[in-house]
C-alpha cells in the first residue's frame, strides 16, 4: 500500500484517503473542498454523474481531457467520459491525484487506477511522475514482491478487461509462481518449517480466482518447478471451494471448473509416485460430479485411468457411483467396469516388466484386494431390480480367476442377484453359476449351496461332487503336487518360446496363489497355537486330564482349520461369511 501526494503549490492539508469503496454524494462538494474560493469552470460527466471541476489541474496531467477541452465550443464547458475504467470511485481517485490530494494505492485499486490513467492519457509527456508511472512503480516495487498482494491484484483484474492490454494478469501470474518457488526454497532450507507444506498458507487465497486465472497460475507453478504435492493440495482446495453447493447438470461454469482441474493434475512422467499423491477420494469425487454435469469423455477417461492405477486402495462406497440415466440401473456399472479394466492393464504391464521369474508379490496382493472389492461391489449392486445381467456378468468375466483365493464372495453376490431377479431363465441361471468354482468354496458356502433351492440342480451336484472328492483325498492322504505340474497345460510336444513363456507365467500365478493360501493357513495355525498356549497357562493348575482335554480341543480346531468365521462388512446382508480356503486336495 502506498500514498500519493502531488501539486504542493495548492498548499492543501487534506486528510489521507484510505478507501476505494466510497465517493462524494454531492459532486460539487468535491471541487469546493479543493478550491473554496474559486468556482469550477468545467463539468465532467462520468456514468451519468456530473463533477464541477477546474480545467488547469486536469489538463496539466491528462492528455485526453486536454484534447477534449481544446475541442470544446466557446459556449460549452461540459465534457463526457464514457465507459470509464473502474467507474465513479476510480475517477474520483484520478481527480484527487490531479489536484494533489493524498490517498492510498492498494492492491484492490491499483489495477483500476492503472487502467484509468491509460484512459486519461496521464503519461510523462504531459507531466513528470504522472499516474501511469506511479501505478507501475507500486506494482513492481510493492505488490509483485508479495505473493499475498499479487493474488489480490490478480483478483481485481477479473473486473478490469483493460488490464490484459497492459499485461497485468500475466505479470501477476509470474509473480505468484516466483514467490511460491521462493517460499518453497526457503522452507526447504529452514529447520523450523521442515516437513511442512510451505504453500498451505495461500491455497485458500487462490480459491478466490476465476478458473481462467487460476489455471494460468497453476500452469506457471508447474513450469517453474513448484512441488507436485503443493499443486495437488491447491487443486483439491480450489475444487472444494468452487464446487461447494448444488451440482447442476447443465451448469457450464461447473463443467468448465471440473475439466480444468482434471487437466491441471500432475502428469505421470515420473511414474506411479505422482499418482499416489492425488487423494483417491478426490478423484472419485471429481468423477461423480463429472458424471452428473456430463464433462468431456476425455476428462472422464483420465479420471478413470488414474483411479484404476490405485484401485486396490479404494473402498466400496467409492465405487457406488450413481447412474444419471432414469431408465438404467441405480449405479453406474459401466464406469466401474472401465476402472477395473484400467487396473488389470496396469497389473499386466507390471507383470511383463517384472518377468515370470521375479517376485511380484505386490501385484498379486493388489489383485487379491481388488478381487475382494469387486465381489463386495457385486453383492452391493445385486439387489438392484434394473441391473442388467450382461453388466453384472461383465465385471465377473473381466476379473481373472486367480484374483480370488476362495469363491465365497462371488457366490454370495450371485445368490443375491438370483434372489432379486426371479424372472431369469434357467439358461441364464446356469450361465451365471458357471462363474463359481466349486473347488474354491469354503465348507460353509458348500453347505449353503446344498440347501439353496434358487440354484440349478447341476450347480448343487457339482458342489456335492467336489466335497466328496475333497473328503476322499483327505482320507487317502493324496497329494496335489502333480496337479500343479499339469495345470499349465504344457505338453510334451514342441512349443514356441512365446507359448512357453505364457505357460511359465500361468504357473507362476498359480504358485503365487498357492503361496497366498499357505500364508493364510500359517496365520490361522499361529492363532490357534497362541490360543492353546493361553488356555494351557490358564489351566496350568488343573490335573493332567484337564490338560489333555484342552490339548485335544486345540488339535481338533487345527484339524478343522477352525476359529470363528470372519464377519463380512456388507451394508445389506451377511448371508455367507468368507473364510480362508482349504488347500486343494487337503
Amino acid at each position: 500500500m502506498g500514498t500519493i501526494s502531488d501539486s504542493p503549490s495548492l498548499s492543501l492539508s487534506s486528510p489521507s484517503y484510505t478507501t476505494c469503496n466510497s465517493r462524494s454524494s454531492v459532486p460539487t462538494t468535491f471541487s469546493t473542498r479543493i478550491f473554496s474560493d474559486v468556482a469550477g469552470d468545467i463539468t465532467v460527466v462520468v456514468d451519468g454523474e456530473s463533477f464541477l471541476l477546474h480545467k488547469f489541474p486536469l489538463v496539466a496531467r491528462s492528455g485526453k481531457i486536454r484534447k477534449m477541452v481544446r475541442d470544446l465550443k466557446d459556449s460549452s464547458s461540459i465534457i463526457e467520459l464514457r465507459d470509464f475504467p473502474g467507474g465513479l470511485t476510480t475517477f474520483e481517485l484520478a481527480m484527487k491525484f490531479c489536484y494533489g490530494i493524498n490517498f492510498d494505492i492498494t492492491a484492490f485499486n491499483v489495477v483500476a487506477l492503472r487502467c484509468a490513467a491509460a484512459y486519461l492519457e496521464m503519461t510523462e509527456e504531459y507531466k513528470e511522475d504522472n499516474l501511469i508511472l506511479r501505478a507501475e512503480n507500486y506494482l513492481d516495487q510493492i505488490f509483485f514482491r508479495s505473493l499475498h498482494e499479487s493474488v489480490q491484484v490478480l483478483c481485481s483484474c477479473q473486473t478490469q478487461e483493460m488490464a490484459e492490454t497492459f499485461e497485468i494478469p500475466d505479470r501477476c501470474v509470474e509473480a505468484i509462481a516466483m514467490n511460491a518457488c521462493r517460499k518453497q526454497l526457503v522452507s526447504g532450507l529452514s529447520e523450523e518449517l521442515k516437513g511442512r507444506d510451505c504453500l498451505e498458507l495461500w491455497t485458500e487465497e487462490l480459491s478466490a480466482l476465476g478458473i481462467d486465472y487460476y489455471s494460468r497460475v497453476v500452469s506457471a507453478m508447474a513450469r517453474l518447478g513448484v512441488r507436485s504435492e503443493s499443486i495437488v493440495a491447491s487443486l483439491v482446495q480450489y475444487a472444494k471451494t468452487s464446487l461447494n453447493g448444488t451440482i447442476k447438470r447443465n451448469c457450464q461454469e461447473q463443467r468448465k471448473i471440473v475439466e480444468a482441474v482434471v487437466t491441471l493434475l500432475p502428469n505421470e512422467e515420473k511414474g506411479c509416485y505422482l499418482l499416489s499423491i492425488i487423494p483417491l477420494s478426490f478423484l472419485f469425487g471429481m468423477l461423480k460430479v463429472g458424471t452428473i454435469i456430463d464433462i468431456e469423455i476425455s476428462c472422464r477417461l483420465e479420471l478413470e485411468h488414474r483411479i484404476g492405477h490405485q484401485l486396490e486402495a479404494a473402498s466400496l462406497d467409492d465405487l457406488l457411483i450413481p447412474s444419471v440415466e432414469n431408465d438404467d440401473s441405480l449405479y453406474d456399472v459401466d464406469t466401474v467396469h472401465r476402472i477395473l479394466t484400467f487396473f488389470l492393464e496396469r497389473i499386466e504391464e507390471e507383470d511383463e516388466e517384472c518377468g515370470y521369474d521375479s517376485d511380484s508379490t505386490g501385484q498379486q496382493s493388489s489383485l487379491l484386494k481388488v478381487g475382494r472389492l469387486m465381489d463386495a461391489y457385486l453383492a452391493e449392486i445385486a439387489p438392484d431390480p434394473y441391473l442388467n445381467l450382461l453388466k453384472f456378468t461383465a465385471i465377473i468375466e473381466t476379473l481373472p480367476e486367480h484374483a480370488r483365493i476362495i469363491d465365497d464372495g462371488i457366490y454370495r453376490a450371485i445368490d443375491i442377484y438370483l434372489k432379486n431377479h426371479p424372472l431369469l431363465t434357467e439358461e441364464e441361471c446356469k450361465k451365471l453359476c458357471k462363474f463359481i468354482d466349486c473347488n474354491k468354496l469354503s465348507e460353509e458356502a458348500s453347505n449353503h449351496v446344498a440347501q439353496n433351492d434358487r440354484l440349478p440342480v447341476q450347480m448343487v451336484v457339482r458342489v456335492l461332487y467336489s466335497e466328496q472328492m475333497r473328503l476322499k483325498k483327505a482320507l487317502s492322504g493324496g497329494s496335489e503336487e502333480g496337479s500343479w505340474v499339469l495345470s499349465s497345460g504344457v505338453q510334451s510336444r514342441a512349443v514356441s518360446p512365446r507359448d512357453t513363456y505364457a505357460s511359465l507365467r500361468r504357473e507362476n500365478r498359480e504358485l503365487k496363489l498357492e503361496i497366498s493360501r499357505m500364508r493364510v493357513r500359517v496365520s490361522e495355525i499361529e492363532k490357534e497355537h497362541n490360543l492353546m498356549k493361553q488356555e494351557m497357562m490358564e489351566k496350568s493348575g488343573n490335573n493332567g486330564g484337564t490338560f489333555l482335554m484342552s490339548l485335544s480341543k486345540g488339535i481338533g480346531r487345527i484339524a478343522m482349520f477352525g476359529g470363528d468365521n470372519r464377519r463380512m462388512n456388507n451394508r445389506k446382508s451377511r448371508s455367507v461369511s468368507e473364510r480362508k480356503p482349504i488347500r486343494k486336495g487337503s
